[in-house]
């Protein structure tokens, strides 16, 4: 019989992050206690943070499923924490971990799971590790945590050695961040990615240009870890592309639209996301070189590859299995170049046929192996 889990990440819904891919693959057979974000940093004296903090505190502990973009599995249990995000003494982490403690108990309890598995995606879970009735613990690593914008670094990097040094099994999603941890209980497992949402022809969004230019287009979070300059000097020498961002933006990324032949559209749903990606010329991947890009992973990757669509890349190392299908540019006159060359290409079987075993079901499974083995 197959162990069930409780799983603290981030909150669930929205774009699905590689934790919620995988675990709403392996919630087909096993029954999974999901918990919204107890957070990475102690929150601030401004506006949104109080209207956060307070959102945790006074929440459902079971929200509805409706109350999400992305619908919830059968099997798996939502619940919105009620505790402190991120204490830094000891005493503010006893107190949130019991809690959060008292809260979850009647509802694992209820759960009814089987030998339970605590699974963390994030560093500031580890106090959990010994008030939950779990005894196999496992850290799934998705980024580099100390480069990681709006973290509270110092107290994240003292839970995360916490952390591995309690964690019977470590998950890599890069090979920069597999080489960080203990080899003997660390496995490398890469994003998956959604290949039949993506490589399946959708219908073109309404609201994706069509004025007969071509258009270079890019979605994700709009952060401060893409190349702003790299972007504005390109754009400004191609008025004859349309230039379309999707995602939130800071507001950095605001400033792109000072260009004419710039759209910035707003974040999408995931299932929406082949409707623009299947459609522009070129997928752009136009990050800064930061220890944060350097550790990264981004699903998007594979998601671009499996359009078909030539895709676009500042470098990072994570583009290393996909060299030849990805055009790496360092200037705006490279970019220049590269743009113009994928306005002369069509689709690309060859990287849709590279990306096409690596589905989130091929990477669930491979897991579900490593987890029987616990």
């Amino acid at each position: 019989m197959s162990r069930d889990l409780i799983v603290f990440g981030e909150d669930w819904g929205g774009l699905p992050s590689s934790t919620q891919h995988l675990i709403r693959c392996i919630s087909q057979q096993r029954k999974i206690v999901w918990v919204n974000s107890i957070g990475l940093r102690r929150p601030t004296l401004t506006l949104r943070d109080a209207k956060r903090v307070w959102h945790k505190l006074t929440a459902k502990s079971e929200p509805k499923a409706e109350n999400t973009t992305q619908s919830v599995p059968e099997n798996l249990t939502l619940v919105n924490p009620s505790t402190l995000p991120a204490p830094r003494t000891q005493l503010g982490r006893n107190v949130a971990s019991g809690m959060l403690a008292k809260q979850l108990q009647p509802i694992l309890k209820k759960a009814g799971l089987h030998d339970p598995i605590l699974w963390t995606s994030l560093p500031t879970a580890v106090d959990m590790s010994e008030k939950l009735d779990a005894s196999t613990l496992i850290y799934y690593c998705g980024d580099d945590f100390s480069k990681l914008a709006g973290v509270d670094h110092a107290t994240v990097a003292q839970r995360e050695s916490e952390l591995v040094s309690k964690a019977d099994l470590i998950l890599a999603a890069s090979e920069t961040l597999f080489s960080r941890f203990p080899s003997c209980r660390t496995r490398l497992l890469p994003h998956g990615v959604d290949f039949n949402l993506f490589s399946t022809p959708a219908k073109v969004a309404a609201d994706l240009p069509q004025n007969g230019k071509p258009t270079a287009g890019f979605y994700g979070s709009l952060s401060d870890w893409l190349d702003y300059a790299l972007l504005h000097e390109t754009i400004a020498k191609m008025p004859h592309w349309n230039f379309v961002f999707i995602g939130n933006t800071c507001p950095a990324a605001k400033t792109l639209s000072q260009h004419s032949n710039v759209c910035l559209l707003g974040p999408k749903n995931h299932h929406e996301l082949p409707s623009y990606s299947q459609h522009w010329t070129a997928s752009l991947l136009p990050f800064t070189d930061n220890g944060q890009i350097r550790a990264c992973n981004p699903l998007k990757l594979r998601e671009y590859l499996a359009t078909g669509r030539p895709v676009i890349s500042t470098p990072f190392p994570a583009l290393n299995e996909y060299m030849r299908f990805v055009s790496v540019v360092r200037t705006s006159a490279e970019l220049e170049e590269a743009l113009e060359l994928a306005a002369q290409k069509t689709s690309n079987h060859q990287q849709q046929k590279a990306v096409s075993p690596h589905t989130w079901d091929a990477r669930a499974q491979e897991l579900s192996t490593w987890l029987d083995a616990l």
